[in-house]
């Protein structure tokens, strides 16, 4: 095999640089974007305590909404928050881990994908929701930090 300098490439980072080949650069470039594809990290705290349901086949799925807080400064310059909440689906051994670790009020970090989900009200009415398929979680609040009902 002959040896062409053309087929390498200059990785910088910062004041080192690394020289890889082309091809194994590419490689490394596609495998990492396609891990980053369709992934979701959100911060909340659960709105309520996870409904879990077992299937005839065993199956188990974990359900709980998520409300992550936002805080911004309007052209006033008055503090305003804003509440989006996520519906977070959790299913087989995630959904165990839910089952088992979370409660309502508790401080999570979800990391999960999208999923699009069409369905049809009783009117006949087509519905279209967005929801969030946890493929891990972490728990960031023990059961004494759970916020208090008021």
């Amino acid at each position: 095999m002959v040896f062409d300098p053309s087929q390498l490439c200059i990785i910088e980072f910062g004041d080192r640089t690394l020289t890889v080949r082309y091809r194994f650069f590419k490689l490394l470039i596609i495998t990492n974007m396609n891990a980053l594809r369709n992934k979701v990290s959100l911060i909340g705290r659960l709105g309520a305590q996870p409904e879990v349901t077992t299937f005839e086949t065993g199956r188990t799925l974990a359900r709980f909404t998520l409300a992550v807080n936002e805080g911004y400064k309007d052209k006033d310059g008055n503090w305003q928050d804003n509440t989006q909440w996520h519906t977070i689906n959790a299913w087989g051994v995630i959904a165990d881990r839910v089952k088992k670790a979370l409660n309502k009020g508790q401080e999570v970090m979800v990391e999960g994908k999208l999923v699009n989900q069409t369905y049809e009200t009783k009117t006949g009415e087509k519905r279209y929701s967005t929801i969030i398929e946890a493929t891990e979680f972490l728990l960031l609040s023990s059961k004494s930090d759970i916020i208090p009902k008021q």
